[in-house]
């Protein structure tokens, strides 16, 4: 494991460790994330045993929503919030296309996809093809880490590389919201507030919560 400053060699450093396969933490807008190629089906069990954990599907992080549309099914709702709110700290669940394997979201038929507002991760993503798992760089159950040294206290001995750009700035996990069921519905809270994406939506917010 090394700890290097995100620079352009070390970001292409990093989308070469993805491309053949490795694990890579790098810098968000929310918190510090742990990334493979996402359609390297290997590489995503490997994720998932450094977090220690295998029935909680995994985020995708994408470079833009034409990249979303290529793993996942994008509704009217969809296109309002990214175009009010991507890049961002906003996840979207959105049901699933062939393209992605079930054992990204743990055979279920939906995938949470996140663009997110940080140049060092848009540029990792938009390098290693414009997809990235873009899960949190913490062991389950433990705290997100918001800067390089507290992922590397984490998961640093399970991963080839990690970016470092400073803390992150927003320092908490993305909001997330359910566009897979029959209406919208926040399932985690976070950066993102409830009346933000009900007037991007035009709903009332308390059809969210």
């Amino acid at each position: 494991m090394r700890i290097v400053r995100a620079t352009d060699a070390t970001i292409n450093e990093a989308v070469q460790i993805v491309k053949e396969g490795g694990l890579v933490v790098y810098p968000t807008d929310t918190v510090y994330g742990l990334g493979c190629d996402p359609f390297n089906v290997n590489a995503v069990k490997r994720v998932m045993k450094v977090k220690g954990r295998s029935k909680k599907p995994l985020p995708v992080l994408v470079a833009s929503l034409e990249e979303a549309g290529e793993i996942a099914h994008i509704t009217d709702e969809a296109y309002r919030l990214a175009n009010k709110l991507w890049p961002g700290a906003l996840t979207m669940i959105l049901r699933k296309k062939p393209a992605l394997s079930n054992v990204v979201t743990c055979g279920l038929n939906s995938v949470g996809i996140r663009s997110p507002n940080h140049a060092t991760a848009l540029k990792l993503i938009q390098l290693s093809g414009g997809f990235l798992i873009g899960t949190s760089a913490n062991l389950t159950g433990k705290k997100s880490p918001r800067t390089a040294e507290e992922a590397a206290k984490q998961v640093g001995k399970h991963v080839d590389l990690i970016l470092d750009a400073g803390a992150s700035p927003i320092g908490i996990d993305s909001t997330i919201i359910d566009l897979a069921s029959r209406s919208p519905r926040i399932v985690r809270p976070g950066p993102v507030g409830a009346r933000e994406i009900a007037e991007a939506l035009c709903i009332e917010e308390s059809r969210i919560c």
